[in-house]
């Protein structure tokens, strides 16, 4: 009878998990509705297919709306906690809408992928767990660092924008587009204001929350140092925070140009 009663209480429990998964906390994903035969997920894209097959094995359950949804997303609170990540993944990136984005968009998403990437702080640690497969390896931050610098230019200059405008302008005009959501001139964001950073040593700006290794770095930030930081922060200071490179040497140089002037130099 004990055994019985148990079998009972489980049973209900089951049913209440799965009632209140049609609660949806943090947004509905609609992880079991049926679609009609959607398209191969980045099929039009012009993503290479390595890069391609690493973005569809170890991004796009959280990063578009063609997620694998498990058993086990049917019972609540795990199906709350699932559908809070997948949403929160396709508002940051949506791989099934690559091609509404604009060029610079799609470029900024596949150079912050690399970072997240080679970090290892992409796919999250609680997907990774579950999903064994799903750890990114040293040869899949290959390609996709393969992938973001032979990616084509985005920006083309015609003749008379390169006569009309010079770098400072064109600088200007990328860091309004590329780093502004992470950097203001004046006032502190994700990123620490830049107003007067060329000149500057590192982890200088007073009360903004530096990586260890940036404060340590003891670096001055000119021509040379940007260069390098703007190429690959990683490697020029292992440890840091930022999640974004410049893949193109021109609009690295454009970026230094206008950084320089805003600085008074």
């Amino acid at each position: 009878m004990k055994w019985a009663g148990r079998v009972v209480v489980v049973a209900w429990v089951a049913l209440a998990s799965v009632l209140m998964a049609r609660v949806h906390p943090f947004g509905d994903a609609g992880l079991y509705r049926a679609e009609a035969g959607p398209p191969q997920l980045l099929e039009h894209s012009a993503i290479p297919a390595d890069a391609r097959k690493v973005l569809l094995t170890k991004c796009a359950d959280c990063h578009s709306m063609e997620t694998h949804a498990p058993l086990y997303g049917r019972f609540a609170p795990v199906s709350w906690l699932l559908e809070r990540d997948i949403v929160k993944g396709r508002e940051a990136m949506n791989l099934s809408r690559w091609d509404s984005y604009t060029p610079d968009e799609r470029e900024a998403f596949a150079t912050e992928i690399v970072q997240q990437t080679k970090k290892r702080e992409m796919p999250l640690l609680q997907y990774r767990i579950v999903h064994w497969g799903s750890r990114i390896t040293d040869s899949d931050v290959e390609v996709l660092n393969q992938w973001t610098h032979a990616a084509s230019p985005n920006i083309v200059r015609s003749q008379a924008a390169a006569g009309g405008e010079d770098d400072a302008a064109r600088g200007k005009d990328l860091f309004e587009r590329r780093c502004m959501g992470c950097h203001d001139l004046d006032t502190d964001r994700r990123g620490p204001q830049l107003r007067t950073v060329y000149g500057r040593a590192s982890g200088a700006v007073e009360g903004f929350p530096y990586s260890a290794a940036l404060k340590k770095a003891q670096v001055v930030w000119d021509e040379q140092t940007l260069e390098r930081w703007l190429a690959d922060p990683d490697a020029f200071v292992p440890g840091n925070n930022m999640d974004f490179l410049v893949t193109r040497p021109a609009e690295r140089k454009d970026l230094i140009t206008y950084l320089k002037q805003s600085s008074g130099k």
